[in-house]
């Protein structure tokens, strides 16, 4: 068995592979979290902390410019920045590709935002809902923007997830997450290739999941050639698996690598602009786990053996290694054996 943090990894949305057991833990983590919550609740700030760390909007084009967080899981040292956002100045207002991890975070994009342009943002298209991308919406749902993301975020938005999650995040990134942090749905769900046009500039939007979550979605600027690809790439940083689909992923950065973008901005990490070299940190992680866990679930090894003999050399000394790996080899060394115990 992997070991395990004292509280879940970011990005985490569920455990093992026995449906009553994952609700089980589900519900008394919900319930732990909301004790906690009730517990510190007239001790919570209302007013989010001012975010001290360095958010600085780094042009990738005249309009397009992307924020990139810190290399490490969120933490109270980053303030909960270890994530990327974009955003694309048009001549009819702003579309904004990701609202970072807290409401706090979000707020600071938008006041780097209105420093470059005085243009409204029109649109916030949210790659994912895990909570490093989708916290900060509070700020933009207030300045009128209208939040897209995929129909399968009506899923998990209908779990016990969210709240367990944001009843967390009260605690482990206070004050940065208040007692007036609230769960922001979508205004717009898509399902298939959508699009927008905005101020004479044409968005694709093109969902690939289930890969890193059953929801992601790509943006793509046309007149650019500039892809904002969310967790599907990450680059200096371990990527983190979780419950991820590890093939839908593959397919998805083939995907990616066949259109050959000008610049791809992922999820974690710099901006590339060699998408074909840049991809291969995350293409090959993925194809080692797959490798590795598939072959001990054929060979009836147990994880912990199956993890030992592993060869992790080539992706040991990135950040986050030491807290995600372990647990990534262990989610899809399950999988793996579903699909081989479903095939006997």
């Amino acid at each position: 068995m992997p070991t395990s943090s004292s509280r879940p990894e970011e990005h985490d949305r569920g455990c093992g592979r026995y449906p009553r057991l994952r609700r089980a833990l589900w519900l008394s983590w919900l319930a732990v979290a909301l004790g906690l919550a009730l517990f510190a609740g007239h001790g919570l700030a209302r007013e989010p902390a001012p975010v001290t760390v360095e958010l600085t909007p780094r042009p990738l084009t005249p309009r397009a410019w992307y924020v990139q967080g810190d290399s490490g899981p969120v933490s109270l040292q980053n303030q909960g920045f270890n994530s990327n956002a974009g955003f694309v100045v048009t001549d009819e207002g702003v579309v904004v590709f990701d609202a970072l991890g807290t409401p706090a975070l979000g707020a600071a994009l938008l006041a780097q935002i209105r420093r470059i342009t005085d243009k409204p943002v029109r649109y916030v298209v949210v790659s994912h809902y895990h909570a490093d991308h989708y916290y900060g919406l509070q700020a933009f749902r207030e300045a009128g923007a209208e939040i897209l993301a995929h129909r399968r975020v009506r899923d998990y938005l209908a779990s016990e997830a969210p709240a367990a999650r944001l009843a967390e995040r009260r605690q482990s990134l206070a004050p940065w997450v208040t007692a007036d942090a609230r769960i922001v749905a979508p205004d717009r769900y898509v399902d298939g290739d959508a699009s927008l046009r905005l101020g004479g500039v044409d968005f694709r939007l093109y969902p690939v999941g289930p890969a890193h979550t059953p929801e992601d979605v790509m943006m793509l600027v046309e007149q650019d050639d500039v892809l904002f690809a969310g967790d599907l790439v990450f680059a200096g940083r371990l990527p983190f698996v979780g419950d991820a689909d590890p093939r839908g992923w593959l397919a998805a950065l083939e995907r990616i690598h066949a259109r050959n973008p000008r610049v791809v901005v992922g999820g974690h990490g710099a901006a590339s602009r060699d998408a074909s070299r840049d991809l291969a940190l995350t293409r090959d992680y993925l194809h080692l786990l797959l490798q590795e866990m598939r072959r001990a679930a054929d060979e009836l090894v147990d994880f912990d053996e199956a993890y030992a003999r592993t060869d992790w050399s080539r992706f040991a000394a990135l950040p986050a290694f030491e807290a995600t790996n372990r647990r990534n080899a262990y989610n899809v060394y399950l999988r793996m054996q579903r699909e081989v115990l479903g095939g006997r």
